[in-house]
Parts: C-alpha cells; sequence; structure tokens
C-alpha cells in the first residue's frame, strides 16, 4: 500500500478540484502499477511514502528559487528523497520509506490547462504522474531519457483516457 499525505494550503484547490484526494490517488496507483522501477520497488517489499502538497505560485516560486535557482513558480516541483550522489538509488530495505514531496502550484496549473483547452483534472493528474515518476529517478535531463519518461506517461494516461499531453493542440 502506497502511503499518501495530501496537505492542502491553497484554499482554491477545494473548489475547482473537490475530488483532488480520489485524483492524487489514481495518478500514483496507477504509476505504481506501470512503471518497472515503481513495480519492483513493491515487488521488494518497500512500503512507499509519498507527501503531495496543493499549494500556490508564490509558495511554490519561493521553492522553486530557494532549490532550484529559478525565480519563478512552475507547476509541480519535486523533491526526491532517494537522490544520492550518483542519482536516484532504490531503498536496501522493505518495509516503509519516503520516496519524497511533490508541491504544485494551483494557479500556473489552472493558467496551463485553460491555455492548453484541457480539463483541470486531465492536467492536475498528468502532473502527478510525471511528479512521482521524478521521486521514482525518472528524469528529462536528456533526450533519451526524456523520450522514456515521456513514452511512459502517455501510456500510463491513455489508460484512463488523457490525451498525450505532448502533442500540440
Amino acid at each position: 500500500m502506497i502511503e499518501i499525505d495530501i496537505a492542502v494550503e491553497e484554499p482554491s484547490w477545494d473548489s475547482t478540484c473537490p475530488d483532488y484526494e480520489s485524483l492524487v490517488r489514481r495518478a500514483v496507483d496507477l504509476v505504481f502499477l506501470h512503471s518497472p522501477i515503481a513495480r519492483d520497488l513493491t515487488a521488494a517489499g518497500v512500503e512507499p511514502e509519498i507527501s503531495v502538497v496543493l499549494a500556490n505560485d508564490d509558495a511554490v516560486h519561493e521553492l522553486n528559487r530557494d532549490y532550484r535557482d529559478k525565480d519563478k513558480p512552475t507547476n509541480i516541483l519535486s523533491f526526491a528523497m532517494q537522490d544520492g550522489e550518483d542519482g536516484w538509488e532504490a531503498p536496501e530495505h522493505p518495509g516503509p520509506c519516503a520516496l519524497g514531496d511533490l508541491v504544485v502550484a494551483f494557479e500556473t496549473v489552472e493558467r496551463e490547462a485553460a491555455a492548453e483547452s484541457k480539463p483541470f483534472s486531465d492536467h492536475l493528474t498528468h502532473l502527478i504522474i510525471h511528479g512521482t515518476l521524478h521521486l521514482l529517478g525518472y528524469d528529462h535531463m536528456d533526450d533519451a531519457d526524456a523520450e522514456a519518461m515521456e513514452s511512459l506517461e502517455i501510456q500510463i494516461l491513455s489508460t484512463i483516457n488523457i490525451k498525450n499531453p505532448y502533442t500540440e493542440t
């Protein structure tokens, strides 16, 4: 069982996406169903723990500036707890394991969904999947890694009839 702790720091989440708990749960569960890394973790007896903070642009802007030297908000930030000196390292023990934190900026998600003419919930689902993959060591720092990560995202989203987010609309 994946432990997910959700904290709502921006009241707009409640009115715009009142089903955020089930949406987050479904997105994370889908990653653990389709990602080979995630399946290996659960097969090894790891009990993943993920924290999700539904925040606003100001909070994400501050974190993005302080931790990534990018002085602007972004849609989602992922803080992986299993990042080591040589990159992501799978937990070496069964039992509870904090994979990391996801922090989502309400206004940016809302703006992007509107600009791309897609439902807010679909965009949020994609971002939670994307962020969860980051917590598992996936990244898009080079073309090959980006293609592998995006391909997995597209595959996962297709299982719940959400269109490929990487095609032009």
